[in-house]
């Protein structure tokens, strides 16, 4: 009621019925006419309870969007929170591929390590060998240099042997071999 008195006021105070001519309150006025028929309105929407019905639409409005309101700050909790959980995840992830990383790399290095010593085992071995087949191909030579040194050395003392021998001493020698080989076999 306060309000259609406020809005009657209103109307009234800024109304142009002022400056109208002619009295008022007669229906050949239509400034005054117009005044009734908006006093009616304004009347049948508060006897038909508009602005009861619109207030409960805007309340209600009001209650959906504060619901919707909360419904979006769960829903924004809510993502905060699996991102907070795919970030802690991610950090994990990280942590994991670093940890991965550093094994390989000390895997790479160990297998290096092990590659470096098995090839230094192998040229050890080939050195050894190779100093092994130098030192028989060495004796070897050696051995074919003193057998060549006693053939000729022996060919040579034959012939000098055979060039100052005669038949007498040869005879002699043939006989104190003869006693030597019969002195150590008896």
């Amino acid at each position: 009621m306060r309000t259609v008195l406020a809005i009657a006021l209103t109307l009234g105070a800024t109304s142009p019925a002022f400056a109208a001519s002619g009295p008022f309150l007669s229906m050949s006025n239509t400034n005054f006419v117009v005044l009734i028929a908006f006093l009616l309105f304004v009347g049948i929407l508060l006897f038909v309870k508009v602005p009861s019905l619109l207030g409960s639409q805007l309340d209600s409005r009001a209650e959906g969007i504060q619901k919707e309101l909360d419904e979006a700050r769960a829903l924004r909790e809510e993502a905060q929170t699996i991102l907070a959980s795919y970030e802690r995840k991610q950090q994990e992830v990280q942590a994991q591929a670093d940890r991965i990383v550093a094994a390989a790399r000390e895997d790479a290095v160990k297998a290096a390590d092990e590659a470096k010593s098995d090839l230094e085992t192998s040229i050890a071995r080939r050195l050894a060998a190779a100093e092994e087949q130098i030192a028989s191909a060495e004796a070897s030579a050696v051995k074919e240099v003193r057998d060549q040194a006693i053939s000729i050395a022996v060919a040579a003392a034959d012939q000098v042997i055979a060039k100052q021998m005669t038949a007498t001493e040869a005879n002699k020698l043939i006989d104190a071999a003869i006693a030597d080989v019969d002195a150590k076999l008896h």
